[in-house]
């Protein structure tokens, strides 16, 4: 088992709660923990993102064509101003960081 861990805590210890471990071998174990560790560095980094620009913070310049960066709303709002075409590729992005 995992039991002996680093992250292994006594009262609980090794949780595995939808048993997505059962019958994996070592290195299953580390792929899992490497993307745990990025997916919560990402959602730190877009905590971070969504402060800075609920402060008003915004790069210069356009992010397309009569589109100012001063002019995006913050949160979920932005996804109704941003073009399709930057949303897609965003989304591109993201998944090549994904494979990568």
């Amino acid at each position: 088992g995992f039991a002996a861990e680093l992250g292994a805590q006594p009262p609980l210890g090794f949780i595995d709660p939808l048993n997505l471990l059962d019958g994996a071998d070592q290195e299953r174990f580390d792929r899992l923990r490497f993307v745990e560790i990025k997916h919560g560095r990402i959602c730190m980094l877009a905590v971070l993102g969504h402060v800075v620009t609920s402060a008003g913070i915004r790069l210069p310049g356009e992010l397309a064509y009569g589109l100012p960066f001063a002019d995006v709303p913050t949160g979920l709002a932005a996804l109704s101003v941003v073009p399709a075409a930057g949303l897609a590729q965003i989304f591109a992005f993201v998944g090549f960081l994904e494979l990568a």
